[in-house]
């Protein structure tokens, strides 16, 4: 039987998500944009509302989806996953109560606290914002400002990095933010462990960073993320094998508190002088993440679904040995004032061997725009890092005008400098 599957989102994740799947399935989509890349692929697609739940569920039921994959996170939260399973359609990402575990930053640290899930840091959770103020006076060392909602990747305010005690007070009385999380400041290299989970059991993949600041050096406000890379081994070259295991130790102790999770789970993390830390976790692929693990993962992603559909054990995950960077290009502005409903082009032939991915544009009948988030990636896959981002780097001449690239992702000069910080932190 040929499955019929379902694709929710239109950004570069769901692109990637797209390209696993075909032509193993038919495919159909729906997202609030027309992403070229996911159209061009899919049998149908529909405009409409991520978050619309009840329209999701009837576009699957008018297609006979026989399973769906949710990409945002915001579609998670609207119970888009919960509409899917009850219409009979086995969903890939889990329902609104175990998405929790991203959509609600103070249920995530009280259910690492109360479950005893290793790596949670030292936390407060506050509704009211004065007695969150006289928190930030009395702490003795740096805080995270996190919204407990969610931000998109670009809430959250790092005391002793990005802002000032009285700025992030400020930042707090300004906000509109009705719960707040705050907690102690984890200073490291942060990496990211995804991994799909179905019937108690969970398969990791390889350990990619991400790079959130806008413009080069890590300098400039977070965004959703400007580019990430993996190694051609699951862990990066600042880590060793024991603490990408301490990580996915960290997703098997949070799976076993959460028997009913389904879909990806992805952790984030922060690789101390003290061990591994949990920075946050998410219920979905990440974007970039997405884009450095699946173009490696030579099991078919379809079987994953199908075996978790079915109740089996999920298939053992079979990883090309290859290493990967990914590159954004982002609208010119981006992430503060980017310039949305900006006409770009793109020379896809432009791209050579690097792989190109849309994110957050629009299709329209006389050409591509831009929205108000990332626009597209290309992804340098090759035996070193270093051959890789030269691909990478290569292909962004598919970058036009009006577009922004964060150049030095994946570089040797930036990687020195992770494993330097990471031996000075070790001593």
């Amino acid at each position: 039987m040929t499955e019929t599957v379902l694709l929710i989102g239109g950004g570069g994740r769901e692109h990637a998500i797209a390209r696993a799947l075909v032509p193993g399935c038919d495919l159909y989509a729906c997202a609030s944009n027309r992403n070229p890349g996911i159209v061009g692929l899919a049998e149908g697609f529909e405009t409409l509302d991520e978050t619309d739940a009840d329209g999701v569920a009837a576009y699957a039921e008018e297609v006979g989806a026989t399973l769906a994959v949710v990409g945002p996170e915001k579609a998670l939260a609207a119970g888009v996953a919960d509409a899917l399973d009850d219409a009979g359609v086995y969903t890939f990402g889990p329902r609104s109560a175990e998405a929790r575990i991203e959509t609600d930053k103070a249920f995530q640290r009280r259910f690492m606290r109360d479950e005893g899930i290793p790596g949670c840091p030292d936390f407060e959770t506050f509704d009211d914002v004065e007695a969150a103020c006289e928190y930030v006076d009395e702490y003795d060392g740096d805080l995270a400002v996190k919204p407990a909602g969610l931000t998109g990747g670009k809430g959250v305010k790092v005391i002793g990095d990005q802002v000032t005690r009285e700025e992030a007070k400020a930042y707090l009385r300004e906000s509109d933010y009705d719960r707040v999380v705050l907690e102690e400041r984890l200073v490291g290299e942060e990496f990211t462990v995804q991994a799909f989970v179905a019937g108690g059991g969970l398969r990791a993949t390889p350990a990619v960073q991400d790079h959130k600041r806008a413009y080069e050096g890590d300098e400039g406000p977070n965004t959703g993320g400007m580019g990430s890379y993996s190694d051609a081994a699951a862990h990066l070259p600042f880590m060793t094998e024991a603490d990408y295991e301490e990580a996915v130790e960290v997703l098997e102790a949070t799976v076993e508190a959460l028997p009913d999770y389904k879909g990806v789970l992805y952790g984030q993390f922060m690789l101390t002088a003290d061990g591994v830390k949990v920075v946050e976790f998410n219920a979905r692929f990440g974007d970039p993440e997405a884009m450095n693990t699946l173009p490696i993962l030579e099991t078919q992603f379809l079987d994953v679904l199908v075996a978790a559909r079915e109740g089996e054990p999920l298939p053992e995950l079979e990883f090309a040995g290859e290493a990967t960077v990914c590159k954004y290009a982002v609208p010119e502005g981006y992430p503060e004032e980017p310039n949305a409903g900006a006409k770009i082009d793109v020379d896809e032939g432009s791209a050579g061997d690097a792989l190109l991915y849309y994110a957050s544009v629009d299709e329209r009948a006389d050409g591509l725009y831009t929205t108000t988030s990332r626009a597209f990636a290309v992804v340098g896959v090759a035996d070193s890092i270093a051959a890789a981002e030269e691909i990478a780097e290569g292909a962004l001449s598919a970058a036009g005008e009006g577009l922004r690239v964060r150049h030095d992702i994946g570089t040797a000069e930036l990687l020195e400098k992770r494993i330097a910080h990471v031996h000075e932190l070790r001593g």
